[in-house]
């Protein structure tokens, strides 16, 4: 419990002093924003700060920091020091500098930004893998709120495919709207229930302290999760931490904001709150797999996450408590899936310059996307292990992702001649993880750890050589 009392006080101080350091670094100021340059009653709307930081939160929480927390718990209290330090150093930088450069530009997708720093190659191909990488955030983000609204209701499949036809029609219908008339309205609601059922759970973790296994008991701490530290905790927890997929949803939110100096509180902010999110489900995941909870609430060492949240939320914050509890962690997926549908579609429209305004205009681009998405749900419950392979594979897509923006916020700040370390740093750090795991991975290569590692030494290498002789033709 004590390094759980300390993550939450480096994650606070991470906010007040490391996001400060950024944001001065970035240097915000009083210029007019997309939202008002480019307002147009759909994409481009002008909001109060306080509700596009609730709806900022909602929209790259979505399972991640409680599914990925749970999973990656099972390595042990490392899981401690991931979600601190790669959420304040990397996570909330990512989020904050991809939110900024937006503004700046705007209100462009990654795939333009990619494309104005890294070039239109490297456009083209983040542009096809940002898609699949939506795509996929779509699928599991209505499987995975169905199987727990399956479980409350109807039993059996029945239950599980109402939801799921349910859950697509809302996306549908999200998607298409302006961006005030359902998200603007409905999503602070959603965010207070996410951020009352961490509330109420650390409450009750504080009233138990539990004996938990601590960060200086790493090496005497068993890793239940089978897999090794390096590389697979920082693809398994990746919302909490850094998580690409926040950098196709952050310049949503841009398109939204009145002043560039709300930006910290709404991007850096929303990042540093999802990670207090990942941090007390890894605390209680500690406890459910590590001290007994499991049995103490009736599941066993090899339930699955979704289980995990049910059984805890129910068993430790009675009936009105576990509703509101559950219906925060059904409602971050749901949130998560139809601003992803909703990313994906105006990527398509900035890539192709199809004005958003027109309904036919939406509806045409929108469609193929819930047609491609719906072929992959099918196989999403068609293979009884389909929510494993696509969640494995999402892993992997979402921090490659993040390498993108990270790379994209090193060019930017070296061409302007700012401490670019502050990206270069995680850039190279996930350049690594990601080559890594592609290679030790069971989904992909699955080769030897020495040659694993190897490849990712070499990522490494070869990325920051690539770095320097860039900065030294461009810049100095």
């Amino acid at each position: 419990m004590y390094s759980l009392l300390i993550s939450l006080v480096l994650l606070f101080l991470g906010y007040f002093i490391y996001g400060r350091v950024v944001e001065r670094l970035f240097g915000p100021d009083d210029r007019e924003t997309p939202a008002i340059t480019k307002a147009d009653g759909v994409d481009f709307v002008a909001m109060p700060g306080w509700k596009v930081f609730m709806i900022q939160f909602l929209n790259i929480a979505g399972t991640g920091p409680i599914f990925g927390a749970i999973m990656g718990a099972k390595f042990g209290p490392s899981s401690y020091l991931w979600i601190v330090f790669g959420c304040i150093f990397a996570g909330a930088v990512h989020d904050y500098l991809c939110g900024m450069l937006s503004m700046r530009h705007g209100g462009s997708s990654l795939p333009e930004l990619v494309g104005i720093y890294l070039g239109k190659n490297a456009k083209k191909v983040l542009l096809a893998f940002s898609l699949i990488v939506l795509l996929m955030v779509g699928t599991v983000f209505v499987f995975s709120p169905a199987l727990i609204l399956g479980g409350m209701t109807i039993e059996g499949t029945t239950g599980i495919m109402m939801w799921v036809g349910i859950i697509f029609l809302y996306y549908m219908l999200a998607t298409m709207l302006p961006v005030d008339k359902v998200i603007g309205r409905i999503y602070p609601l959603f965010a207070f229930s996410l951020l009352f059922m961490a509330v109420a759970l650390v409450a009750v973790l504080f009233v138990k302290w539990p004996a938990l296994p601590e960060v200086w008991q790493i090496s005497q701490t068993e890793n239940l999760a089978g897999d090794p530290i390096f590389p697979c905790l920082f693809i398994t927890i990746a919302c909490g931490a850094v998580s690409g997929f926040h950098a196709t949803q952050s310049p949503l939110m841009a398109r939204c904001l009145t002043s560039e100096r709300k930006g910290r509180p709404v991007f850096y902010g929303a990042m540093i709150t999802e990670g207090v999110v990942a941090l007390i489900w890894a605390a209680v995941s500690s406890w459910f797999f590590y001290v007994g909870g499991a049995a103490e609430v009736g599941g066993s060492a090899t339930s699955q996450a979704p289980e995990v949240v049910t059984l805890v939320s129910e068993s430790w914050l009675g009936l009105f408590g576990g509703i509101l509890a559950i219906l925060g962690v059904v409602a971050a997926p749901i949130t998560s899936g139809d601003t992803a549908f909703r990313s994906a579609r105006l990527i398509i429209a900035d890539a192709l310059k199809i004005d958003q305004h027109p309904i036919r205009n939406r509806l045409f681009v929108g469609l193929p996307l819930f047609v491609a998405a719906t072929l992959l749900l099918w196989f999403n419950i068609a293979d009884e292990d389909g929510f494993n392979v696509i969640w494995n594979y999402f892993g992997w897509s979402n921090q490659t992702l993040a390498c993108f923006m990270l790379w994209t916020a090193t060019i930017y700040l070296a061409g302007k001649r700012k401490n670019f370390y502050i990206a270069l740093i995680p850039a190279l750090f996930m350049t690594v993880v990601c080559t890594t795991f592609l290679c030790i991975s069971k989904i992909s290569f699955h080769l030897s750890p020495l040659v694993s590692y190897s490849a990712g030494a070499l990522a490494f290498v070869v990325t920051l050589t690539a770095f320097i002789v860039w900065y030294r033709k461009n810049v100095r």
